[in-house]
């Protein structure tokens, strides 16, 4: 037997390993079976081109929870060590990087999440053990090997009795990691980590039943036998080609990795390349909703196979982490710091290669079935308004697919738009004005007077739409956006088309005096304008600057300061209205002022600005009026 001890200048380096180099202990299970995982791929490999002259079988990975015994047993088919390589590759390879990284980070350790850039996978081990034991035989004819450490600098090597090809850890739990004696703990850690790891681990046993074969007896029962319990997919769709896959092998694999989403994905991207970097994976479009916090952290990102982390901030771009799937590169780090991620060129890369990937197919999807891309428009435009405002080379690229849906369900790319309304609504300053709404019943009244001058109104209705018009109209050269309701229509697309008013200017001096006593004026703004007679008597309405600086910074961006300024309206009053008349020749005060607040509450019903004590008001003075 021989004895030893760990050459390390950090005295007892374990309780650093436990403390401090993963922010969560139930690492150690994945970083126990990605080693037992590299150990038999690396034996794969090494049979495949003849150097091991070894039968490499059909290994699998076990994992077994002795609860009474209080111990985690890790056991692998793989190519094993020698007594000289457990001495090598545990003791001193292993804990010279344990030292450079005590050293390198000892002033800000307790926030590093890096120990598998230093190789230190295995001792994570010690974050829940006691004491740690390798079994291993080498898949070279060599004795087999017994190395124990308990959690001190000191160890021992010993020759063991084991005679089959491969390792086994066996961690003995610490009393104050004993959750980890739990199966159910253990089983989802596995499923967490592990779940698509491409060697079948083992966990347990379960019991399946035998089909009957033909012609058995009617009244035959089926055997039932114990198989063991794999608890992962080897093969999973990432890693097969394209070509490979029909479109349900995609939904089945979506119902896999989101066992509780019971809706289908609109469609798929599948991700392969391995030059300048490797990288596979699937991307899913679900059914977005129009709550951006709701829909992220979706997207499952794999090392190998391997579970790293679900918050791919970083080299997924931030406009599509509100898709799913997963993502598989060997060439990102099993543990990292976010600022490691943010710094990696080759996280970048990938960054930018999925952006172009995304934009690609989904200009695939439009230019092949437009008719399915408009169906789907609504459940992924969230999506594409985010890139487009956060991504400039996806905004290029989303000229080609990017829908602006109208009320009345027309989907125009923006330059079948800007051909199909120029003639119309381009106003005196040669400047193209879009009419947009954001609420079709809401703002109903409003859309029927611009549809009724042969205008187009778009519905422009997700909740960072305030943000894309801004980025529209700084890209496009003289387009500005209108909110239907952000002015009467004659003044929104202002052609500087004169109109002559019923009332001579001692009428409208009176009729404003009359209005500021009646109208409250810390809610409205009032001011008169000529319409047509049959426009409405009373048009409550929002500016459009302020309304829009409000909404972008409710969702990040605008002005400072603009999301706590009041909500002020102007009132329109057209002098041309008959109502506007009878309210001037009207003789009585009281009569004035009724017909005054009777016409601004309809004019606030329309834009849904009457309620509470107001709205039961203005029902009981209409029973009146038309008693």
């Amino acid at each position: 037997m021989t004895k030893g001890t760990i050459n390390v200048s950090v005295e007892n380096i374990f309780p650093l390993i436990k403390k401090f180099l993963y922010s969560d202990h139930e690492i150690f299970l994945r970083e126990l079976v990605s080693n037992a995982t590299d150990a038999t791929l690396k034996l794969k490999h090494l049979t495949s081109i003849g150097e091991a002259k070894v039968e490499y079988g059909s290994p699998i990975i076990e994992v077994k929870v002795d609860k009474d015994n209080k111990k985690i047993h890790v056991i692998d088919q793989g190519l094993g060590m020698t007594a000289e390589e457990v001495q090598k590759y545990i003791n001193e390879v292993a804990f010279s990087g344990a030292e450079e990284f005590v050293e390198k980070y000892k002033d800000k350790i307790s926030d590093s999440g890096i120990i598998g850039h230093f190789g230190l996978g295995f001792y994570s081990a010690f974050m829940v053990a006691e004491k740690v034991e390798i079994i291993t035989k080498s898949y070279k004819d060599e004795p087999a090997a017994h190395w124990t450490c308990d959690g001190s600098p000191n160890f021992t090597i010993e020759e063991a009795d084991k005679t089959n090809r491969g390792t086994e850890i066996i961690l003995h739990i610490a009393e104050d990691s004993t959750e980890f004696l739990d199966e159910s703990r253990i089983k989802t850690l596995l499923l967490k980590y592990n779940k698509f790891m491409p060697i079948p681990i083992k966990f347990g046993t379960k019991e399946e039943t035998l089909p009957l074969p033909e012609g058995a007896d009617k009244d035959a029962k089926p055997e039932k036998v114990t198989v063991d319990n794999i608890i992962n997919n080897t093969n999973p769709a990432w890693t097969k080609q394209p070509t490979d896959l029909k479109d349900e092998d995609y939904k089945s694999f979506y119902r896999e990795l989101y066992p509780m989403q019971f809706e289908d994905p609109l469609f798929n991207i599948h991700l392969n390349v391995d030059y300048p970097f490797n990288l596979t994976g699937i991307l899913y479009f679900p059914k977005l909703s129009n709550d951006l916090n709701l829909q992220k952290d979706r997207i499952q990102l794999y090392q190998n196979q391997v579970f790293v982390t679900d918050n791919v901030e970083g080299i997924v771009p931030e406009f599509l982490t509100m898709l799913r799937g997963v993502i598989d590169s060997p060439d990102i780090p099993l543990n990292v710091s976010r600022s490691y991620l943010q710094a990696d060129s080759n996280v970048k890369k990938i960054s930018s290669y999925i952006t172009r990937k995304v934009a690609d197919k989904l200009k695939s999807l439009f230019s092949d079935n437009r008719e399915d891309f408009e169906k789907k428009w609504n459940d992924i435009k969230v999506v594409i308004e985010y890139g487009m405002l956060s991504d400039e080379k996806f905004f290029e690229k989303a000229e080609a697919f990017a829908l602006y849906p109208t009320v009345d369900d027309a989907y125009f790319t923006y330059d079948e738009l800007y051909n199909k309304i120029k003639a119309k609504q381009t106003d005196k300053d040669d400047k193209l004005v879009i009419l947009y709404t954001s609420d079709k019943e809401a703002q109903h009244s409003y859309i029927e007077a611009a549809k009724a001058k042969g205008y187009e109104v778009l519905l422009m209705d997700s909740p960072i739409v305030s943000h894309l018009m801004q980025k529209l109209e700084t890209t496009k050269e003289k387009v500005s956006f209108a909110r239907v309701d952000a002015d009467h229509i004659d003044k929104l697309i202002d052609k500087d088309e004169a109109k002559v008013s019923k009332l001579t200017e001692e009428e409208k001096i009176s009729l404003e005096d009359l209005l500021k006593e009646v109208i409250p004026s810390e809610k409205f703004m009032v001011q008169l304008e000529t319409m047509n007679s049959d426009d409405a008597p009373f048009i409550i309405t929002q500016p459009e600057f302020m309304r829009r600086m409000k909404e972008m910074q409710q969702t990040g961006g605008g002005m400072f300061g603009m999301g706590n300024m009041p909500e002020i309206y102007n009132l329109v009053v057209n002098t041309n209205s008959d109502l506007v008349s009878e309210i001037i020749n009207t003789k009585t005060r009281k009569k004035q002022e009724r017909l005054i607040s009777q016409s601004l509450d309809l004019a606030r019903l329309s834009q849904g600005l009457l309620k509470g004590k107001e709205l039961s008001e203005f029902i009981k003075r209409s029973y009146e009026m038309i008693k």
